[in-house]
């Protein structure tokens, strides 16, 4: 095993994990569909023991917003005898299950005297700033009228360019959108592992990651299950858009008793992932919230002086440009050794930037006929998304 990637408890480390969860004010908490349902049907007892759990958390003063899968699966139950292949009967499903997922919630919720309210998102709804706005306003809303909004993909309208495809990736954007110190993942294994712990029994459980690398990842697998999408490389990547942005994840195992309420207390559950420097709201929006539309690739002198100085990009440092963009798209910034370490606006299109490539701000008229900006991308406009 590579000693770098298992990082064993230490009487400091577990001082750290309590001091962190203890300023915890509000949480997103991302259910998996084999943590309440089993065999396409919802699993009542562990939705019970679920909402018996956040409502505690809740009475603690502690916000929550609950991320929830298992409309597909409870659908399937439904409709199907097997989880269906084609896109117009997963969204069949998706539409007939979220039904039955949200009704179960919201009787469990009320026998607590806590109000529910259902928002279905897409990764469309995340890509315009306006959209984001709106939707962070009504969440904020419904946190201070103290009610618990439950979050799903909106699969039965959702194609592929506007899917998240994953919960997992959803939370941890939900997770931003609210500013929440806190994503708790619940899924069917006890955390994060070296390898697969159902397929090598010599899998070994990391209990804290300060930081997701290279090694980490390719610890990552596929799927999981048959009516699951998320497997480990999805619950990797929210904690890649968390943590850089400066909150904690949990992955936890969603069928221990009072998970969520072990977790704030500062119990070892799960594997921890420490956060990282804090990014404002509008940067977190840029780096992890928008489907960059292109790339461009900077030597290494505008790379320093972008990591290192905190300049804009300017065309003098780009070295090619790939994709197909607009101003004001994302695009994603690489070294010359093709490592992403920054995302920003773009404040020209792909055309005008293939044209001023590698020119110094000067000729920008000359080439152009105008002359609306000296950089590429703003700094203002620009977060730093890796160690480089």
């Amino acid at each position: 095993m590579n000693s770098n990637l298992h990082t064993a408890p230490t009487g400091a480390t577990l001082i750290e994990r309590r001091q962190l969860l203890s300023r915890v004010k509000r949480v997103v908490v991302k259910v998996g569909s084999r943590v309440i349902s089993q065999n396409y049907i919802l699993n009542p007892s562990r939705i019970n023991v679920l909402v018996d759990d956040l409502a505690s958390v809740k009475q603690q003063g502690i916000e929550i917003i609950l991320v929830s899968s298992g409309a597909i699966a409870a659908g399937t139950g439904k409709l199907f005898r097997q989880r269906p292949q084609t896109i117009p009967n997963l969204q069949a499903a998706a539409a007939v299950g979220q039904y039955h997922l949200m009704r179960a919630y919201e009787q469990r919720f009320r026998r607590h005297g806590i109000i529910t309210a259902m928002m279905l998102l897409t990764q469309d709804d995340f890509s315009y700033r306006e959209r984001y706005t709106h939707i962070s306003d009504a969440l904020g809303a419904l946190l201070q009228l103290s009610a618990i909004p439950i979050i799903n993909e909106n699969d039965s309208v959702a194609v592929e360019e506007i899917k998240f495809g994953d919960n997992d990736t959803l939370s941890a954007q939900v997770t931003n959108l609210a500013e929440a110190e806190l994503l708790i993942i619940l899924s069917d294994q006890d955390g994060f592992h070296t390898q697969d712990p159902r397929k090598n029994s010599n899998a070994e459980f990391i209990s804290v990651v300060p930081a997701i690398t290279e090694t980490l990842q390719r610890s990552a697998g596929g799927a999981g299950s048959s009516d699951g999408t998320g497997g480990m490389i999805t619950k990797l990547r929210a904690a890649e858009i968390v943590t850089g942005s400066g909150e904690i994840l949990v992955l936890a195992n969603g069928n221990q008793p009072a998970v969520v309420s072990r977790i704030l207390a500062g119990e070892e559950i799960g594997t921890l992932f420490l956060p990282q420097q804090r990014i404002s709201a509008r940067k977190r929006w840029i780096a992890y919230s928008r489907l960059p539309r292109g790339t461009l690739y900077v030597d290494n002198g505008a790379r320093d002086a972008l990591i290192h100085r905190d300049k804009s990009l300017l065309p003098s440092g780009l070295r090619r440009v790939e994709g197909d963009f607009e101003y004001g798209d994302t695009l994603s910034c690489y070294d010359e050794n093709g490592n992403e370490f920054a995302r920003g606006l773009a404040n020209y299109s792909k055309l005008e930037v293939s044209q001023i490539m590698g020119k110094h701000t000067s000729e920008i008229k000359k080439i152009l006929g105008y002359h609306h900006y000296d950089e590429v991308i703003h700094r203002d406009n620009l977060v730093l998304i890796k160690e480089a």
